[in-house]
């Protein structure tokens, strides 16, 4: 069947209202409404009952009816928790408005050697809703003592094509989700249990033997770089030649994209341009790049001594002392949107739009206490590394002004190194290290000051800091700033800026970077 079934069932005429339940609740937990259907869902929860969500995800149900034990050896064996909480063993979750959504059963649950969860009914549907696929299931696979989800589905025609169906699966996953073991199951139908259900058991065992056997050996020309790949791509069995494609052919993610740049650096001493390495498609062009020679690797500098005492004692004294006057000369900012934060205590990344060197003043006035005075703040790494090691044709005095800068830049004002081009692992380590001695992070992510007054794109480098933080974000603009620079004006009526300040944004492990770096901009662009 091409469409669900309730679907389907509908466009015959018939009412189909879907609900969940056990046989240890006695009656359902939720039911859709039949006139308010919550489209794949399982229902909102009834009068009655009440369900949570677990840490791992697992549904939690407690209410009148829920059975209290099971009778065993002549004795009533307790299922309940200490609060009173039923563990279902299914996996689930939550919306807004309160629909509940079956994910799959939580011992089927894929964990990725990265530690995601990746639920196999996600992957079935993915690949159900493929003409091409008359059914699928998805079972794991042993790797390095996780696992990894493998494909295993039945073709409607046996002269499809079953890379290109996985392939148009993959479109409608997350990355972390993308199908890269594959089987095309030889039988007409799975074997099933007398529900009707397919045996995973079987079907996994048969799978891993199906691979196992259609394994290719290892290519006898193998290269430092064809072996940096397969490490990261956790294939040491393919064969790759120049046309293999990164994405489609080796299913590298972003974050694997990453990874790889980064384990090319260490093993090539160079620094590899992020923008450039972002138009790699093929191994082929990978060598090409890399032949085309790079440039020796930079190094910046990533003080810790400026986050602690007594740098930071200076720094909160130097912020009322002359920072603040300074904004109040400038004209006094006009804040709105403060209340948003109330509950939130940090670390958190913030983002803003990026105007002038003055936009940092303007954050830090905006925000609350206890997220001023833990903030660390990324500037162009390329600018504040120059001024630490200035190039050899200055004259004394120069490389002394310059360092003296860079000394006042990096104490009293917290600012870090983050390169626009390459090298910026570094700085994303330094970030994580901050974080966790509880410091909130300001990026400007258009990397550049606007020149017209828009809001240039995001670069995607922030949904990787995003993904590699999992912390709250909060968006942040600053309006009224570019006319007065554009009129050449150093001051400024007070309130004649404005500084607006967002709710925090939480964003699931996993999501596409240039996604995440897309939503931020809009968020921002929405204030």
């Amino acid at each position: 069947m091409d469409v669900p079934p309730h679907t389907s069932r509908r466009r015959l005429g018939f009412a189909v209202i879907q609900g969940y339940g056990l046989t240890e609740t006695t009656s359902l937990i939720s039911v859709n409404h039949p006139f308010k259907v919550g489209k794949g869902s399982i229902g909102k929860v009834i009068a009655g009952r009440e369900v949570k969500l677990a840490s791992d995800g697992e549904i939690l149900v407690r209410g009148s009816g829920v059975a209290s034990g099971y009778w065993s050896d002549a004795e009533l064996q307790p299922v309940l928790s200490p609060g009173g909480w039923y563990h279902t063993g299914d996996i689930g979750e939550l919306d807004a408005e309160g629909n509940l959504f079956f994910k799959g059963r939580k011992k089927e649950v894929i964990v990725t050697p990265a530690g995601m969860n990746v639920y196999p009914d996600d992957l079935e549907r993915a690949l159900r809703n493929q003409q091409q696929v008359k059914d699928a299931v998805a079972v794991p696979l042993a790797l390095n003592g996780n696992a990894e989800p493998c494909a295993v589905f039945i073709l409607r025609d046996v002269t499809a094509d079953p890379a290109r169906v996985i392939e148009e699966a993959n479109q409608h996953l997350a990355e972390y989700q993308r199908i890269r073991r594959w089987v095309v199951w030889p039988d007409e139908d799975f074997p099933r249990t007398s529900t009707q259900k397919p045996r995973r058991a079987e079907i996994t065992e048969t799978a891993a033997k199906m691979i196992g056997a259609d394994a290719k050996p290892q290519s006898q020309n193998r290269t430092p770089l064809t072996d940096l790949i397969s490490r990261i791509a956790k294939r040491p069995d393919i064969s790759l030649d120049q046309s293999a494609r990164l994405d489609s052919d080796l299913n590298l993610s972003s974050l694997d994209r990453v990874e790889l740049l980064s384990a090319l650096e260490d093993r090539y001493q160079i620094d590899l341009s992020e923008t450039k390495f972002s138009t790699i498609n093929t191994v082929g062009d990978l060598e090409g790049m890399l032949k085309g020679g790079a440039s020796t690797r930079a190094v910046y500098h990533y003080p810790a001594w400026v986050q602690r005492w007594p740098v930071t004692w200076i720094r909160f004294v130097i912020h009322y002392l002359m920072l603040r006057p300074a904004v109040l000369l400038l004209g006094w900012p006009r804040i709105l949107g403060r209340e948003n934060l109330r509950g939130v205590t940090g670390p958190a990344l913030v983002v803003c739009n990026h105007i002038g060197d003055v936009d940092v003043g303007f954050v830090l006035t905006a925000l609350p206490f206890r997220f001023r005075h833990k903030l660390a703040t990324a500037a162009g790494g390329e600018a504040l590394e120059a001024l630490r090691t200035p190039p050899p044709g200055h004259s004394f005095f120069m490389r002394i002004f310059d360092r003296v800068e860079w000394f006042l830049g990096v104490s009293l004002l917290n600012v870090f190194a983050l390169p626009r081009e390459a090298g910026f692992r570094d700085s994303f380590a330094f970030i994580g290290e901050s974080v966790d001695r509880g410091f909130s992070v300001l990026v400007f992510p258009e990397g550049h000051h606007t020149t017209d007054g828009n809001i240039r794109g995001f670069r995607s480098g922030i949904g990787l800091l995003v993904n590699n933080l999992a912390i709250p974000v909060i968006p942040m603009r600053i309006d009224g700033l570019f006319e007065l620079k554009k009129a050449g004006s150093r001051m400024a009526r007070p309130y004649q800026i404005t500084v607006k300040v967002g709710p925090p944004i939480r964003f699931e492990t996993g999501r596409d970077p240039a996604q995440i770096a897309a939503e931020l901009q809009q968020a921002v662009e929405r204030l």
